[in-house]
């Protein structure tokens, strides 16, 4: 998932490594394990964002708590990477309490297709569709 640009900067927080210890701390609150056990879980390349493969519901509660965490950052001036990571934690952990009083465990989801075969496919339909403009329905 990408992190919005709203976010403190790479400076106040200590470093671009600390956007993804937040971001870890927040999956591993929302997931019940670490970002890597559910890249296994999923079967997501090591070199690929588990996002890539998230089911929408997760991408929306990934992205909620995400933007809890920035309007909060913001609100209380957080500019160190534990007091974000607490507030990103409290956040995924409210999310996950959400979904699981909703009968959604999170960790137990099946992963979608990956995105980027997604986008292939629908590059090469455009690229057959534009080929043949005649199997078009016309109306």
């Amino acid at each position: 998932m990408t992190i919005v640009a709203s976010w403190p900067t790479p400076k106040q927080t200590g470093g671009n490594r600390n956007f993804g210890l937040i971001r870890s701390k927040g999956d591993h609150a929302l997931f019940g394990r670490s970002t890597q056990a559910m890249k296994a879980r999923w079967k997501v390349p090591a070199n690929r964002p588990l996002a890539d493969f998230a089911p929408t519901i997760i991408l929306k509660a990934k992205d909620f708590a995400t933007e809890i965490t920035i309007h909060n950052a913001r609100e209380q001036n957080m500019r160190t990477e534990p007091a974000i990571s607490r507030e990103h934690v409290t956040n995924n952990q409210a999310v996950r309490q959400t979904l699981l009083g909703r009968g959604i465990r999170p960790e137990t989801l099946p992963p979608e297709e990956d995105v980027k075969k997604v986008e292939r496919r629908l590059t090469s339909e455009q690229k057959k569709a534009l080929k043949n403009p005649d199997g078009l329905d016309a109306e």
